[in-house]
């Protein structure tokens, strides 16, 4: 449960791991998490490396037909049209110039700008196109999805930069990975930065030498996007639980009503995650003087409190969403074009249709142009996520304002301990700011895209910018919480001062306590931004101690 690893007071460390065991087909958020956090290894499934071998084994067959294939003997982009070799052999003279094309495309496509890709996320990015390349979509050699495991499982992570892609496949970030692997480029191993040449060389390492639809595979793939997504979408869901129990806590400051949570309201319109919320609060105050009859309780609160269960619940449901459209990602091939192991032409098929297909050999299927690269199908709710947890922060904004309200809460003016203290007033301006902050991130920008590659590339989805927000909107959304707790609990203590006998619930009064072991009772005026930093801290350290246990598991 994670209130547990809330309240705890020291960060354990984390229990070693087993290796994550990838087939192409069953890999789990939680599994991206341990890999990428925890540096779990992985090993590879013989009937997934067997998929592979096959999907590159029909790749070549259908080269052979001398039929052309997209990155593979013709260019890419615009540059279809120019022809990369020709004949139905592969000869010493066609490999030369296939792994020259392949040199090509991964430096040429290596376009990306900005602040350094953290390694979990680079991490999480070679996993995922790990695995998706063994669905067996891809047509890679096995010698390529090999180096990808080596570099997880002996710690080499590509130095990446993380901004540049439009969200249709991260062409321009991924070569990184492709170029390490190759031996160019800088990479961490053993706690250093290196050049990837020497880190190869020190973990005991060959070079791999893209050919046929290497390197296209290699860039062609939302692997990058995916993994900031999915490590956002799983840092959200554990701040939407840490969002639930500060909530009740300020309800507790408020001396507010529990009505709207009770279950014959929440009955009258039973949301999924709408209940969840509800049900997790209620068990947070289990205990609380707020299940007593009051006469100095307002007959309703302001929304901000009242409507918790509604924007929470909301912000899970579209979590809920997608988490499963990106478990589908990471288990699926977004290749283009893409292999289709064993598929068969329809009885009914036209002369078009037959042309991707190979019918005669030992390994039979098509090679078809694909646009499986858009990922418009978690794209768009991660987008919707940011706009979730936007609505999220507006509550705990105005519920932080609310209780240094003396009309609302019966309490001091901005929650003042008296004997002169201005208490919670000047920190007022820093959740405006913060709530700005979060508003902004959450615009939408999946349709930004301006027209590339000569306009055949002439739309996008901006995903890994769209999971950079959610992450940011994680950071400051703890901050952000973290304020909303030292009032929370400021409120509750000068409650109890004022009632001895009003009672804190058996959850939000663990909460309450063992923050105060951290941020202690304003008695008089301090330095709010050193209590900021405090329990923010309280509150990452808690999610990094359920973060460790939810992938333990």
């Amino acid at each position: 449960m994670l209130l547990a690893a809330l309240l705890a007071s020291a960060a354990t460390a984390a229990p070693a791991c087993d290796p994550v065991a990838l087939d192409g087909r069953s890999l789990t958020l939680a599994q991206v998490e341990s890999v990428a956090r925890r540096g779990c290894g992985v090993t590879l499934a013989d009937d997934a490396m067997l998929r592979a071998q096959r999907s590159y084994d029909l790749l070549l067959a259908y080269a052979r037909l001398e039929r052309p294939v997209y990155g593979l003997n013709r260019g890419v982009g615009l540059n279809k049209d120019q022809t990369i070799f020709e004949g139905s052999e592969i000869s010493a003279e066609v490999r030369k110039l296939s792994e020259q094309f392949n040199r090509n495309l991964l430096r040429s496509h290596s376009a990306a700008y900005g602040a350094e890709s953290p390694q979990d996320v680079t991490r999480a990015a070679m996993l995922i196109r790990l695995n998706t390349a063994l669905f067996g979509g891809s047509g890679m050699q096995p010698a390529v999805l090999r180096q990808y495991a080596e570099f997880i499982n002996r710690g080499i992570t590509p130095v990446m930069f993380g901004e540049g892609s439009v969200g249709e496949a991260d062409i321009t970030i991924l070569p990184q990975i492709g170029l390490a692997m190759t031996g160019e480029g800088e990479a961490y191993y053993g706690g250093r930065r290196l050049p990837a040449a020497e880190a190869l060389r020190q973990a005991g390492l060959e070079p791999v030498r893209p050919f046929g639809k290497d390197a296209l595979s290699i860039v062609s793939s939302n692997a990058y996007g995916a993994a900031v997504a999915s490590l956002a979408a799983l840092d959200a869901a554990r701040l939407l639980t840490q969002a639930d129990t500060v909530a009740a806590l300020s309800l507790e400051g408020l001396n507010g009503n529990l009505a709207p949570i009770l279950p014959a309201a929440q009955a009258q319109r039973p949301y999924g995650g709408q209940l969840r919320t509800a049900q997790h609060m209620t068990a947070m105050l289990q205990g609380s003087s707020l299940w007593q009859q009051d006469a100095q309780r307002p007959l309703q609160d302001p929304l901000s409190f009242r409507t918790v269960s509604q924007a929470h619940g909301a912000a899970r449901d579209m979590l809920d969403l997608l988490q499963r459209q990106l478990q589908l990602q990471i288990n699926s091939s977004d290749d283009n074009p893409t292999v289709a192991l064993d598929a068969r032409p329809p009885e009914t098929a036209q002369p078009y249709e037959r042309q991707f297909y190979v019918t005669e050999g030992p390994v039979r299927g098509a090679v078809l142009p694909s646009a499986g690269f858009d990922p418009s199908g978690w794209a768009l709710p991660l987008q919707g996520m940011t706009v979730a947890l936007s609505q999220v922060a507006q509550l705990s904004t105005q519920r932080t304002l609310r209780l240094t309200d003396p009309g609302f809460t019966g309490l001091p003016r901005f929650l003042s301990p008296g004997n002169g203290a201005i208490g919670y007033g000047p920190i007022q301006k820093t959740v405006s700011s913060l709530a700005a902050e979060i508003r902004t991130l959450s615009m939408p920008m999946s349709t930004d895209v301006q027209p590339q590659a000569g306009n055949i590339e002439d739309v996008g989805t901006n995903a890994p910018a769209s999971g950079r927000r959610l992450a940011a909107q994680v950071d400051r959304m703890t901050t952000l919480l973290a304020v909303e707790l030292m009032h929370a609990a400021q409120a509750v203590d000068l409650r109890i001062a004022k009632q001895p006998d009003f009672k804190t619930g058996a959850g939000t009064g663990a909460l309450w306590r063992e923050f105060r072991k951290q941020v202690p009772y304003m008695a008089e005026d301090r330095r709010n931004d050193v209590d900021i930093v405090r329990a923010a801290e309280f509150l990452a350290r808690g999610r990094s101690q359920a973060e460790a246990g939810a992938t333990a598991r």
